[in-house]
């Protein structure tokens, strides 16, 4: 079933976000996180790695001082509160790319939407973006109307057309 990320169907997305979520634990717990070769991280039980990822994530971020320190990340060094929003933000984008996908309601929380734009707008740099052959993990904004709701003009921020069907 594909998504609103052209190079991952439902099964892909997934596996990507439970990827996305160790590589959140690792810089919750200090350590360095690279990216390695593809691999499925789901198998059969999609919700139970997620579910396990998630709890290992929470863990991170309840140990003492987790949220109090500075992380390295590749482009400087900032407060760990800065992979938090980045957490947030790929958690609803991707959220709606599954919703999207799978034909569910995409109405979520226009707070987390609002938090999330707010981070990306400071935080997403003109060089992370770029059509998927280029290998840059954010495509091109997508124009969205000002008055649109909160979740179309953060995906369009992303790179993720709203109001595009998708090609099933």
């Amino acid at each position: 079933m594909p998504t609103p990320c052209p190079a991952w169907d439902v099964a892909a997305l997934i596996n990507h976000v439970v990827e996305d979520v160790q590589h959140f634990t690792a810089s919750a717990s200090g350590e360095r996180w690279e990216r390695g070769q593809a691999r499925d991280l789901i198998g059969n039980d999609w919700l139970g790695a997620y579910r396990r990822s998630a709890d290992e994530l929470l863990a991170a971020w309840r140990r003492p001082g987790a949220v109090d320190r500075k992380v390295q990340l590749p482009f400087g060094e900032y407060p760990a509160t800065w992979i938090v929003y980045q957490h947030i933000a790929d958690i609803v984008v991707h959220g709606w790319d599954l919703a999207t996908a799978t034909g569910r309601s995409a109405d979520l929380d226009p707070e987390l939407s609002d938090v999330s734009l707010a981070w990306a707008r400071d935080a997403l740099r003109p060089e992370f973006r770029g059509d998927e052959a280029s290998g840059r993990s954010f495509g091109p904004e997508v124009a969205v109307p000002d008055d649109a709701p909160a979740i179309d003009r953060l995906v369009g921020f992303f790179g993720r057309d709203p109001s595009a069907p998708l090609t099933r």
